[in-house]
């Protein structure tokens, strides 16, 4: 199956050899290369490949700051000379792990798993963030690939959110304006000045002071909407 690729190393060398070793795998394009991170993330934002070659310690940002700072998460293999990192990489889901120098055999593992991975389909709507994308978020030492739909509700903490997901809660360094531009509306819903919730979370809808309304998710959290959110959850949900 055909895969658009990304590769990003700050040793140009490094990423030369493995753009090189690549051609033997007419089934990945190379639709783009960076040696720096922060012109990566604008590339990668820009041209959203299906899948990212990504070296971790680079200079100035490392793969994982590098993540969070894409606007969804593509499919990732890291390519490092730093096995130490290995445990983390896991912990994110990468879908693989590659040591510097890269051995043909491997590389040619790692392409094996990216044929049999399920990849969704990309959405037109290229400023939403569909149900089916992922985001990174990397909080102290723990990073996660967090899938939209499993988002069921984003606290806003400053210039930061809380993302509430199973039962972590990480924080992303984003505003709550943001998330709510980027998050589908048929999906997500602006409760208040703090929260968005994710309507398949809801488990209960009761009238509150002054004609607002008091939603309970799933977790047993109630949020109190506005009464200009009261007004509009009643129009798109008929309650």
């Amino acid at each position: 199956m055909h895969k658009r690729c990304f590769l990003v190393d700050d040793e140009i060398l490094a990423l030369k050899e493995l753009e090189t070793m690549l051609k033997a795998f007419p089934e990945m394009e190379i639709i783009g290369t960076s040696d720096r991170a922060t012109t990566a993330v604008d590339l990668i934002n820009s041209l959203k490949p299906d899948l990212v070659f990504l070296d971790i310690n680079m200079p100035g940002m490392n793969g994982f700051e590098m993540l969070e700072k894409l606007n969804e998460a593509p499919e990732v293999i890291f390519v490092t000379a730093y096995d130490e990192f290995a445990t983390k990489a896991f912990e994110v889901n990468a879908l693989d792990y590659i040591l510097k120098p890269v051995n043909p055999e491997r590389l040619k593992d790692a392409i094996n798993k990216v044929q049999k991975k399920t990849f969704p389909e990309k959405s037109n709507e290229s400023e939403k963030l569909g149900i089916d994308k992922k985001i990174f978020i990397k909080d102290g030492e723990k990073c996660y690939f967090v899938p939209i739909k499993d988002i069921f509700l984003i606290e806003s903490e400053g210039n930061y959110v809380r993302v509430f997901f199973e039962n972590k809660k990480p924080l992303l360094h984003k505003s709550l304006t943001y998330m709510e531009n980027r998050l589908a509306e048929d999906i997500f819903f602006r409760a208040n000045r703090q929260f968005i919730l994710n309507l398949n979370f809801i488990k209960n809808i009761e009238p509150y002071f002054n004609s607002t309304l008091l939603v309970e998710m799933h977790t047993g959290q109630k949020i109190d909407l506005s009464q200009r959110q009261s007004v509009k959850f009643r129009e798109i949900t008929g309650v």
